[in-house]
C-alpha cells in the first residue's frame, strides 16, 4: 500500500478511535502508536514505522497534537532517539532491533553515550577502554566468532543522563595491535551492571548534568555487539553524525533558542537599549534566523537517507551563536546580568540550554563548543569532508595503538 498523507491520516484516526488519548494510559497509548507504525514512519514495518517518506511524519504529529495525544518526551530520551536508534537500525541484528527500539521510543528506557574519555575527547579514536574476550579468544574480526561475551574495563567522561540510563552505546578497544581507528568495537552496555559506577561531574553552572563512568569487569554478551569486531569506528560515525544533527539541527520556532529571551528583554526593557547594542542584536537575530532555516533544510535532506557531514557545520553555528547571544544578553542587562540565581548541585533529568536566568544561559553555553564534538574538530571535518580541502598530516594513522605516545 502506498503511504501518503491521506493514508497516514486514516491510520492516525484509527489509532485515536481505538485508544482515545484522554481515556488511555500515556505509556499504553505510546506503545499502541509504535505498534501502528506511527512512531517514526520512515522506519520499517514492525519497528515503529511503515517504510514511508520521512517528510510525512509531520502529518502524523499534527493530527495527534490536535487530538491532545501525549508525546514521548523527546528531550528526556534525546540520546536514544537521535543517536542510539539510527545506529541500531543500520547495524543491529533483527533481534537487537526488536529488543531495543520499542522501549527506547516509548521512553521506558533512557540511553546514554559512553564514547569520550579523559585522554580521548577531541581525538576519540585514541580511546583506551578495553574489551577483552571473556574466554581469552581472538579479538579481531577475521578470527572472531559470535557467541560468548566481553569483559570491559575503563573510564568514560562527559556522559549525559548516565545517572538515569538503562542502556548505553559504548565503543571500546578490542585490538591494541591495530591502528587506533581499526581496533575499536561498538557495544550496547547495560548500565545496571554492578561493574558500572556513575559519578556526577559538577559543572560551571553548579549542576551535575554530566557524569564520569567507571567500568570495572563489566560483562557484555556478544549478542550486544553492534557491527563487526574491529569495525566500531565506522559504526560510531553513524552515531556521531546523527548526534551533531540532533544538537545543531533541532527544530525550533522563530525566536526560539537563545535569541528568544534576549529579544523579549529588548522589547520589555527600553531603558536598557543603546544604539550599539541594537546593531549587535540585529546582526545576531539575522544569524539565528539563518541558522534556523538552514536546520530546516538539513532536516529535509535527511528524507533522502542518513545525515551527512553538514550536521557538523550546523553544530558549529549552534555553539558560536549561543555563546555570542548569551554574552550580549549579560551585557544588555548590566549589573543584573552578573547575578546568578542558584548554585545548588542538582542532577537534572533534562538538558536545558536556555533555561533559568541570563547568568545560567551564559555559563551553560560555554559547554556547547565542547559537547558533541569540539568546534576545533568540527572545523576540520567541514574543511576536509564538506569543502574538500587537503587533510591535515596524520603521522599516527598507521601506527598500532599500543605504540602511540600517551
Amino acid at each position: 500500500m502506498t503511504i501518503d498523507a491521506t493514508e497516514l491520516r486514516r491510520r492516525t484516526a484509527e489509532l485515536l478511535a481505538a485508544h482515545p488519548p484522554l481515556e488511555t494510559d500515556r505509556l499504553d497509548f505510546l506503545k499502541a502508536r509504535f505498534d501502528a507504525g506511527l512512531a517514526w514512519i520512515h522506519y520499517p514495518e514492525g519497528l515503529g514505522g511503515l517504510g514511508g517518506p520521512r517528510a510525512l511524519q509531520a502529518v502524523v504529529d499534527a493530527e495527534l497534537a490536535a487530538a491532545g495525544a501525549p508525546d514521548n518526551d523527546p528531550r528526556r530520551i534525546g540520546i536514544g532517539l537521535g543517536m542510539a536508534a539510527p545506529t541500531i537500525l543500520k547495524y543491529g541484528t533483527e533481534e537487537q532491533k526488536q529488543q531495543f527500539l520499542r522501549p527506547l521510543w516509548v521512553g521506558e528506557e533512557v540511553w546514554c553515550q559512553l564514547f569520550s574519555e579523559p585522554g580521548a575527547g577531541s581525538d576519540l579514536a585514541a580511546l583506551g577502554t578495553r574489551a577483552v574476550r571473556e574466554d581469552g579468544g581472538p579479538s579481531r574480526s577475521s578470527e572472531a566468532e559470535s557467541g560468548g561475551g566481553w569483559i570491559v574495563n575503563g573510564q568514560k567522561v562527559w556522559t549525559s543522563s548516565a545517572h538515569l540510563a538503562r542502556w548505553a552505546i559504548l565503543i571500546a578497544r578490542t585490538d591494541p595491535d591495530a591502528p587506533k581507528h581499526a581496533g575499536v568495537t561498538y557495544f550496547v552496555c547495560d548500565m545496571t551492571d554492578p561493574g558500572v559506577d556513575v559519578r556526577p561531574l559538577r559543572q560551571i553552572t553548579g549542576e551535575a548534568e554530566f557524569n564520569e563512568v567507571f567500568l570495572t569487569d563489566v560483562r557484555i554478551p556478544d549478542a550486544h555487539r553492534l557491527g563487526e569486531v574491529g569495525d566500531g569506528w565506522r559504526v560510531a560515525q553513524t552515531t556521531l553524525m546523527n548526534e551533531r544533527v540532533s544538537i545543531g539541527g533541532m527544530r525550533i520556532p522563530r525566536e526560539g533558542g537563545m535569541i528568544g529571551p534576549i529579544s523579549q528583554t529588548w522589547r520589555e526593557r527600553p531603558e536598557l537599549r543603546t544604539h550599539d547594542l541594537h546593531q549587535r542584536l540585529l546582526k545576531l537575530w539575522v544569524e539565528a534566523e539563518v541558522a534556523r532555516l538552514s536546520g530546516e533544510r538539513l532536516r529535509q535532506q535527511l528524507v533522502a537517507g542518513q545525515p551527512g557531514h553538514e550536521g557538523s557545520g550546523m553544530k558549529l553555528s549552534f555553539a558560536r551563536l549561543n555563546q555570542e547571544i548569551s554574552g550580549l544578553e549579560v551585557e544588555l542587562r548590566g549589573e543584573e546580568g552578573l547575578l546568578y540565581d542558584d548554585w545548588t548541585m542538582r542532577r537534572p533529568e533534562l538538558v536545558d540550554f536556555t533555561g533559568r536566568d541570563a547568568g545560567y544561559r551564559y555559563l551553560r553555553s560555554k559547554g556547547n563548543s565542547i559537547e558533541g564534538g569540539t568546534s576545533e574538530v568540527l572545523l576540520n571535518i567541514v574543511a576536509e569532508r564538506v569543502l574538500g580541502l587537503p587533510a591535515e598530516p596524520r603521522t599516527d594513522k598507521d601506527v598500532a595503538w599500543k605504540d602511540l605516545a600517551r
